[in-house]
């Protein structure tokens, strides 16, 4: 199938699917007569199996290596439960970081009057130079 087919049939854009053959996550599509690409039933299941990965936000290098065990029928899921806990703690450091930036804006929000004057709490802490 074409790019365009395979790029339907998966939800993946035919330009992210010309990404990860260019970045050798996607092996590279077989060529048609006409040196247009030719992807599949196995291209398909990649292209899904990436495009769930990255809802899940897993890392291109994160995705290479689940790629990898999934491809590997001798390996081992605790490698695949070892990828996808380091995911789960980056992923709970970074919702630590957005709630403080949330408390910190609901506060400096909270800070501004919102009226015509020219003072602004938020505008201080954006001048500043220190770290929240």
């Amino acid at each position: 199938m074409n790019i365009g087919l395979a790029a339907g049939q998966t939800g993946v854009s035919a330009k992210m699917i010309r990404h990860y053959e260019a970045i050798g996550l996607l092996r590279p599509a077989a060529r048609r007569a006409n040196a247009y690409r030719d992807y599949g039933d196995r291209d398909v299941r990649d292209l899904k199996f990436i495009r769930r990965a990255r809802i899940l936000g897993f890392s291109i290098d994160e995705i290479r290596s689940l790629l990898a065990l999934w491809r590997d029928e001798t390996g081992s899921s605790a490698e695949v439960r070892g990828i996808a806990q380091a995911h789960v703690a980056d992923l709970e450091r970074r919702l630590a970081e957005f709630q403080a930036m949330i408390a910190t804006l609901h506060h400096l929000i909270d800070s501004c009057p919102g009226d015509g004057a020219p003072h602004c709490p938020i505008l201080q802490e954006l001048a500043h130079d220190g770290a929240p």
